[in-house]
């Protein structure tokens, strides 16, 4: 087997990365990533010189890139290369839709043309919009998307449907409440509260913090796409969800205990534009279909999360000044150069 992984560098993918070089440990996993701004091959240094591994520079939406990385034999294309920060989103939408949905199709197109037999694409909860109290996102749902970052998933996922319709791709779609965890990049909420809180800085809330979000370990996020990669029905959606949903107000609060800090950290600032009130998934087709359940709580989660930002402060300094992004060159520079001659 030989998986074709995208945005692998990021924080879910590299998750995905990590575990399944565990799992499968003789088996090839390429990772196919343009090492944006997102992008921190640092987060991979437990299986850089793993024999199966293999790390390519692309970029998702060129299809000369895609084409000469993704190998004839390969079994699976496991797609989640993405612009995904919402307020970068609502600076600038065309980044998104390129990556989002350009990509996508280029994706696509290679998966078909070199015979791909599974595309798993990692979509978001995000498309369906704002979920009112006491309902809940199911798989067959009207999609709704809100910000330009949730309408070009959304987009993306239409691609990917038609292209199981049309062309008889075999194609499975996930979508993912909020993730957290190690190597999250720092400008995301709680790696973002973790350092404000450490540093005794202000902690921004937008608005009055009462958007709900549901809330999910990342190994236990990957746990579920691993299963659904390879045992989930074609052409079907599943929704992974973590079963704690709280006001982002509730979940900071928690954060504070946890570090043993004062409230007044808390600042409330101008809510984001369109922010969507809440977030909810029902991930019931998963759990029956094919057993999973989430194995973390949310506050053993978050409190190894404190004690892997604490431990790791070299990381965050490094993702934060913008070092990482020298990883490459001076990792990978010659390695790279001399796979591609």
């Amino acid at each position: 087997m030989a998986i074709f992984v995208t945005g692998g560098a990021g924080f879910i993918g590299s998750e995905f990365v990590r575990q399944w070089v565990r799992r499968y440990p003789s088996q090839l996993i390429i990772n196919f990533d343009k090492l944006t701004y997102a992008g921190n091959l640092e987060n991979l240094s437990p299986v850089e010189n793993h024999p199966a591994y293999r790390m390519v520079r692309g970029d998702v939406a060129e299809p000369e890139d895609v084409r000469a990385a993704l190998p004839e034999d390969c079994d699976a294309i496991v797609h989640f290369a993405a612009e995904s920060h919402v307020d970068r989103s609502i600076l600038s939408a065309a980044e998104f839709v390129r990556t989002n949905v350009l990509g996508t199709q280029v994706l696509l197109d290679a998966a078909r043309e070199k015979r791909v037999r599974r595309f798993l694409y990692i979509s978001t909860d995000e498309v369906g919009g704002s979920i009112p109290p006491g309902q809940y996102f199911r798989e067959d749902s009207p999609l709704a998307p809100s910000s330009p970052y949730a309408a070009s998933k959304a987009a993306a996922e239409h691609l990917v449907r038609a292209a199981a319709h049309t062309f008889g791709l075999d194609a499975v779609i996930t979508r993912t409440s909020n993730n957290y965890g190690p190597y999250q990049f720092p400008e995301k909420l709680i790696p973002l509260a973790i350092a404000n809180i450490r540093r005794g800085k202000p902690v921004p809330v937008y608005g009055d913090g009462l958007q709900v979000r549901d809330w999910i370990h990342v190994s236990d996020n990957c746990r579920a796409l691993m299963l659904v990669l390879e045992h989930g029905k074609p052409g079907a959606t599943y929704h992974i969800g973590g079963g704690h949903e709280l006001p982002n107000l509730e979940l900071l609060r928690l954060l504070l205990k946890i570090m043993d800090a004062p409230g007044s950290l808390l600042t409330h600032v101008k809510d984001r534009l369109g922010h969507d009130r809440r977030y909810a998934v029902d991930w019931s087709r998963i759990r029956n279909e094919l057993g999973w359940t989430p194995e973390i709580a949310l506050e053993e989660g978050l409190r190894s999360t404190v004690a892997w930002y604490d431990s790791h402060s070299d990381w965050v300094e490094r993702a934060t000044s913008g070092e990482y992004r020298t990883y490459y060159e001076r990792v990978y520079g010659m390695q790279y150069a001399q796979r591609q001659n």
